[in-house]
């Protein structure tokens, strides 16, 4: 059975996922990355509760992930090495080795992925439950602890699917809060170092002809007036100009990230094609001319240099941005194998890692209600001037499901990493607004109570992550 499934997947990556076999299939490349991101889907994509992997499910990630990963083993580089000679002496001959980011980055990699499968193992026989979302408790006793934790029909309206995480009446014990604690810094540590090799293999992969070809021809197109102003001033601030733009949204701030990107790669295109003809314009007559390219190249690497300022600011400050229009390309039309494997696989385990946090930090939040609801209950916090049973809440903790306790005023939207569409690709990162380093947790809520549309927002799962790189308090990347 097993060989037969191999036989199956094989066939698929040799035929480029185009099963009929005429020849309009994807490069290998791609179809290794499309088939690490679905198999990623099928296994974790249903990860809704802290608990041990199935063991199915496990055994199936296991042995495909070593099928697909087996193809780097031959992907190699020769090196010096010294040998000896039987009767003494030593020779110099070029010995095979893992190519070198392989050689450094495969590894770590599978390290981040035991240590991830091992943190779900852990979470058995664990004092928090979960209870499905739609299913009526015939128990009136614990349908009434139920709805005193928290409102159990609210996530519906965005995550609808997600089981609602359940504590004890008198909260989780101190033991158990604190090996959670532990679990989600361990968690938050793996999602940094995933990303860190993520960023790192994109940046290696080529900007592909296609790309460059469809980018506009000058810097004042791809940018818009306003930007172009600003970045094109004698003053020039890129934190100032940022708080200038409208960044209230996932699409809006990604948006101005690709026309960031794309103006940095017109700007050095130009500059690249002035140098090279200032080099051919020494070795003729043009006298003045040679001035005017000289100064014209000066200003498109000066102009690049800013843009590029200006986007590492735009980065620091949605950390968990998604994937760019750049980084989408280089997936799609890149033709090396190695970082194929390594992009495709550290994403899937940043995507594990987040939704680890994000599920860790769903049962703290309803942990925190809990004792807070406790704390209270000399206090009616159930009525409100004849409007029974509208709770009033007063300084909940941040929810980490909530958009409005997130830094951003919308969340980044979830990366379609999981997606299944074999030619495109590996998907944009994830689908959130979520980004790379650990944000604080957010300050406590300025006002003592809050209306009741405001108490269904804090209950509410957010569309998705507030941050693809901050590891901070956010949703999770479904």
């Amino acid at each position: 059975m097993k060989v037969e499934m191999m036989k199956e997947r094989f066939a698929k990556l040799l035929l480029g996922e185009d099963m009929s076999g005429g020849g309009k299939g994807v490069c290998t490349a791609l179809a290794i990355s499309n088939a690490i991101t679905n198999l990623s889907a099928t296994v974790f994509g249903e990860l809704w509760r802290l608990e041990p992997l199935a063991p199915q499910k496990r055994a199936m990630w296991r042995r495909e992930m070593e099928w697909l990963l087996c193809v780097s083993d031959s992907i190699v580089e020769l090196v010096p090495s010294i040998q000896q000679f039987p009767g003494g002496g030593t020779y110099e001959v070029m010995a095979m080795r893992p190519r070198s980011d392989l050689y450094v980055n495969l590894p770590a990699i599978k390290k981040l992925d035991a240590m991830l499968l091992s943190m779900l193992d852990g979470f058995c026989d664990t004092e928090f439950w979960y209870v499905d979302r739609g299913i009526i408790l015939g128990d009136s006793n614990e349908n009434e602890g139920f709805m005193s934790s928290g409102r159990p029909s609210i996530r519906q309206e965005e995550k609808w699917w997600l089981p609602y995480p359940k504590v004890p009446p008198n909260a989780l014990s101190a033991d158990a809060r604190k090996k959670l604690q532990q679990c989600r810094d361990c968690c938050n540590q793996i999602l940094k170092a995933a990303m860190a090799i993520n960023s790192s293999v994109l940046a290696e992969m080529e900007i592909p002809r296609a790309y460059m070809e469809s980018l506009p021809k000058n810097g004042k197109d791809c940018l818009g007036d306003i930007i172009y102003r600003y970045i094109t001033a004698d003053k020039f601030s890129s934190e100032c100009l940022l708080d200038c733009l409208d960044l209230s949204s996932e699409h809006q701030t990604l948006e101005i990230a690709n026309r960031i990107e794309a103006a940095v790669h017109v700007w050095k295109q130009k500059d690249q094609k002035k140098q090279n003809n200032h080099v051919k314009a020494k070795r003729s007559s043009w006298g003045g001319k040679v001035k005017g390219l000289v100064s014209d190249t000066e200003k498109n690497h000066f102009l690049a240099q800013r843009a590029e300022t200006l986007l590492q600011s735009l980065r620091h400050r949605f950390p968990g941005l998604p994937q760019t229009s750049l980084d989408m390309n280089k997936i799609q039309y890149n033709k090396d194998v190695g970082q194929s494997i390594l992009e495709s696989y550290s994403r899937v385990m940043e995507s594990l890692a987040f939704n680890i946090m994000a599920r860790i930090d769903d049962v703290l939040f309803v942990d925190d209600a809990t004792k807070r609801c406790a704390a209270a209950e000399s206090v009616s916090l159930f009525s409100r001037g004849g409007m029974g049973g509208v709770p009033i809440q007063k300084r909940m903790s941040p929810s980490p499901f909530s958009i409005q306790q997130t830094p951003y005023a919308s969340p980044l939207a979830t990366p379609t990493f999981c997606s299944s569409t074999p030619v495109i690709g590996s998907p944009g990162r994830t689908p959130l607004c979520v980004k790379r380093n650990i944000v604080k947790e957010a300050p406590d809520v300025k006002s003592e109570k809050i209306n009741a549309a405001e108490f269904e927002r804090v209950w509410s799962y957010a569309g998705s992550l507030s941050s693809r790189r901050s590891t901070g308090d956010a949703p999770e990347r479904d």
